[in-house]
């Protein structure tokens, strides 16, 4: 078996970070440098499994020899890419358009393995999570938003803080994938690179 190299992170999300933690396993977190921006006429998991790959190349590049995560989410509303809102006033155009209705977010993990010789040298995995938002009025609305300013949030509410009061259900198979991070898929992928997680 080869030796492990080091565990990195491609992102500056406090919340991939937090996520990642859970599995008590050191890693460092460098930020990547990447257009975010979708192409024409690409398909949503299209996108976010580009930029999984992408964010996670961009790190290895200037690290050498890694083990190396990159993430990526897209929101969609029947079709439609949802982005971060930026501002109040985007956000809440964001959840009047959501209320009553379902969201897709396509959560998409790549682990880059970047060992001469390894097995599985790229893996890729998009997590669909359907999401519905309550029917709520613009002044709850409004309220929260001033409460959490969830700007750079896709989706525009934080399901892992108050935002979970404005939703009526979640659907997937990978419970922390609406956060940033399918840990599910991700401890899949690192135990085909062979991390083990109950080791001393």
């Amino acid at each position: 078996m080869l030796p492990l190299p080091r565990l990195l992170l491609a992102s500056s999300s406090v919340y991939r970070q937090e996520l990642l933690s859970r599995l008590r396993i050191p890693f460092d977190a460098i930020s990547p440098d990447v257009d975010e921006t979708p192409m024409p006429g690409e398909a949503p998991p299209e996108t976010a499994l580009r930029l999984a790959l992408a964010k996670a190349e961009a790190v290895a590049r200037q690290v050498g020899t890694a083990l190396v995560i990159g993430s990526d989410q897209v929101a969609t509303l029947e079709g439609e890419h949802i982005g971060k809102p930026g501002n109040h006033a985007n956000a809440l155009a964001q959840l009047q358009r959501m209320r009553g209705r379902e969201v897709i977010f396509h959560t998409a993990v790549c682990l880059l393995d970047g060992r001469p010789g390894a097995l599985h040298p790229v893996q890729r995995e998009n997590i669909q999570t359907r999401v519905r938002f309550r029917d709520l009025p613009d002044e709850e609305l409004d309220a929260y938003l001033h409460i959490e300013q969830p700007y750079d949030c896709a989706g525009s509410a934080k399901n892992e803080a108050l935002g979970i009061a404005i939703l009526e259900s979640i659907r997937s198979d990978d419970p922390t994938a609406l956060t940033g991070l399918p840990l599910i898929a991700v401890t899949s992928m690192l135990r085909k690179a062979g991390v083990s997680f109950f080791t001393e």
